[in-house]
């Protein structure tokens, strides 16, 4: 019998959240540079928290638009640590701020981010076969090396445990459970 990765609670948003975006290839730079972000936002929480807070998070940082939040001061972190929609925590916020110069940088020396990143898994999603849960792994070499690399071009909240998140929710890596109808053998069927 087929059900959805145990992970996914009976809450509405979550459960279409799996279904309809979780471990689906994205390829945009700009949409790959907004999760990336919000991913480093759960760290230390659970994904349902930050998910439930993405219309905030979109209102509060201009709409993931790297130009705009690049310019973003002290004067505008203060200003968002009394944004009750975000997790009010100044490192992330700043974060944000210090991810969205790093990919301004990126794209001044002509690197597309869409394609560095996928470049970690040679530009294809991969796809796993995990029978249940516990086999999931946190983190992965290529998560590692991904969360160095970034790490090194001035990113931050990009430690491997994020970068594989990361990667599962971005579809780089589908590890939808085979038991889940999400999963590539039962939606390609």
């Amino acid at each position: 019998m087929l059900a959805r990765c145990g992970w996914v609670n009976d809450d509405p948003r979550y459960q279409a959240y799996h279904d309809l975006e979780w471990g689906v290839p994205e390829y945009d730079s700009r949409a790959l540079f907004e999760k990336l972000c919000l991913d480093g936002q759960q760290a230390g929480l659970s994904w349902f928290t930050i998910l439930c807070k993405i219309p905030a998070y979109r209102a509060a940082f201009a709409d993931f638009n790297p130009q705009l939040v690049a310019t973003f001061d002290e004067s505008d972190v203060e200003r968002l640590m009394l944004d009750r929609g975000i997790v009010r925590n100044r490192l992330k916020i700043r974060s944000v701020i210090t991810n969205a110069r790093a990919y301004l940088l990126m794209q001044e020396q002509g690197i597309e981010f869409s394609h560095w990143l996928w470049d970690f898994v040679g530009g294809e999603p991969v796809i796993n076969r995990w029978p249940t849960l516990n086999e999931v792994p946190t983190s992965t070499s290529e998560s590692e090396a991904m969360a160095r690399a970034l790490k090194k071009r001035g990113f931050s909240f990009v430690g491997g445990t994020i970068c594989y998140a990361f990667m599962q929710a971005t579809g780089m890596v589908n590890d939808h459970l085979l038991s889940c109808p999400r999963h590539p053998d039962h939606v390609n069927s």
